[in-house]
C-alpha cells in the first residue's frame, strides 16, 4: 500500500475490509481510525493504538494492517472472533481521560461489530475509562469483573512458541543455554525475558528507554546492544518485541539468528517480499500473529466469563500452533507465513460456508 496518499476504498478492497469508521471531536483532539476487517468467525476484537503517526495515509495503513492480521489471528487460534483495530493518532503524552470516554463512545456506536483493548500506549486504566462509555471493551480492571493486563498470557505463549521453534530447528525445546536477543523489554518483552531467564537462558536487549534495559538488567542479568547492531547480534533466536515493520530487505542479509520469534505486530515490512527473503535464508520466522495471541485468547476468556487459568491452558497450547505451521510450511515448500495464512483462511472459508448454508 502506498503510504503517500490516503485511499480509502482502494485500501479496504486490497486487504478485504468490512468497514473503516473515522471518529472525531475537535475539542478534545481526537482522532481516531477503527477498522473491522472480516466478523465471519464472530465480532471483530483488537486493541487501540495510540501513536503520533506521521501522517494520516499512515495511521490507515497501520490500522487497516493490524486489523486484518488480528482476522487470522483469531482463526488460527480457534477463537470465534473476527479481526478489528483502533489507533488514535497524537501524541501520547496528550491523552486524557476525556478522550478515551469520546473515543468508547464511537465504539459504543458500532453496537458489538468492534470490541477494543488495550495496545501500544494504551493501559488497563483507559480501558476502565472507556468502560464508562460502553460495554464492548476488555482487559478491565479485575475488581469491575475483567481480566486485567493481557500482557501475561501474550508473553508466555510467546515463549512457548520460542520453545516450539527450537524443537523445529534444533530437536530440542530446551531454552536453557540458548541465546535470545529480545528488542523491546517494556511490558511483554520483560514477561518473556522473565519465563526465559527462569529457563536458563542466556539474554540479549536492546530498546530506546533506559528505564527498560535497566530493569531488565537488574532482574535478569545479561548484555546490552545498540539498536543498529540489534540484526546483527549472534544468537540462536532474535524476539522482536516492540514495533513492527522491523524486519526487511535492508537487514535480513545481516541477520545470524537463524530464527526469528517475538510479540511484535507486522513485524515484517513488507510481508510477501520478507517472508520469501527470509526463506531463502534459512531462517525461520514464527508469523506473528500466531505466536502472540496469547493475549487475544486472554480477552476471549474475559468475554466468555472463564478463569484466567483458562487463558493460560489456550496459551500453553501455541507451542503446538506453531509447530503445526512450520511444519506445514516445510512440507509444503512455502513460506511459514503462507502456511499460517493458509490454515486461517481455510478456518474462515469454511465458517462462511456454513453460513451460506444455512441462508433461507
Amino acid at each position: 500500500m502506498d503510504s503517500t496518499v490516503a485511499e480509502p476504498f482502494a485500501w479496504m478492497h486490497e486487504l478485504d475490509h468490512e468497514q473503516v469508521v473515522y471518529c472525531h471531536n475537535k475539542e478534545l483532539g481526537l482522532k481516531a481510525i477503527i477498522a473491522i476487517h472480516d466478523t465471519t468467525l464472530g465480532p471483530a476484537l483488537g486493541g487501540c493504538r495510540f501513536y503520533d503517526y506521521g501522517s494520516e495515509a499512515d495511521a490507515l495503513k497501520d490500522v487497516l494492517r493490524l486489523s486484518r492480521g488480528m482476522t487470522y489471528k483469531a482463526a488460527v487460534a480457534g477463537l470465534d472472533l473476527g479481526g478489528g483495530k483502533a489507533v488514535i493518532m497524537g501524541d501520547p503524552a496528550t491523552k486524557t481521560d476525556a478522550m478515551m470516554r469520546a473515543f468508547g463512545r464511537h465504539v459504543a456506536s458500532l453496537g458489538g461489530r468492534y470490541i477494543t483493548a488495550e495496545d501500544m500506549n494504551t493501559n488497563e486504566h483507559d480501558m476502565n475509562t472507556i468502560r464508562r462509555e460502553t460495554e464492548w471493551v476488555t482487559g478491565v480492571s479485575k475488581h469491575i469483573g475483567g481480566s486485567g493486563d493481557p500482557g501475561p498470557s501474550t508473553a508466555f505463549g510467546v515463549f512457548q512458541g520460542v520453545r516450539a521453534c527450537l524443537e523445529v530447528v534444533y530437536g530440542s525445546s530446551d531454552v536453557r543455554g540458548r541465546t535470545i536477543a529480545i528488542q523491546g523489554v517494556g511490558s511483554v518483552g520483560f514477561q518473556l525475558a522473565r519465563h526465559l531467564h527462569e529457563g536458563g537462558a542466556k539474554l540479549v536487549y536492546s530498546d530506546v528507554n533506559d528505564r527498560n534495559i535497566a530493569r531488565a538488567m537488574e532482574s535478569f542479568g545479561g548484555q546490552v546492544v545498540d539498536g543498529k547492531d540489534f540484526w546483527a547480534t549472534e544468537c540462536d533466536v532474535l524476539a522482536p518485541c516492540a514495533i513492527g515493520g522491523v524486519v526487511h530487505e535492508r537487514n535480513i542479509g545481516s541477520i545470524r539468528a537463524p530464527i526469528i520469534a517475538g510479540s511484535a505486530n507486522n513485524v515484517l515490512e513488507d510481508e510477501a517480499r520478507d517472508s520469501v527473503l527470509l526463506t531463502e535464508q534459512q531462517i525461520t520466522y514464527a508469523p506473528d500473529y500466531v505466536i502472540n495471541a496469547g493475549g487475544l485468547m486472554a480477552v476471549s476468556a474475559e468475554l466468555n466469563g472463564w478463569p484466567h487459568e483458562k487463558a493460560m491452558e489456550d496459551a500453553a497450547g501455541i507451542f503446538d500452533t506453531v509447530k503445526r505451521v512450520l511444519n506445514k510450511a516445510t512440507s509444503a515448500g512455502i513460506t511459514t507465513l503462507a502456511a499460517s495464512d493458509a490454515l486461517a483462511e481455510e478456518r474462515i472459508a469454511n465458517a462462511a460456508s456454513l453460513q451460506r448454508m444455512r441462508l433461507p
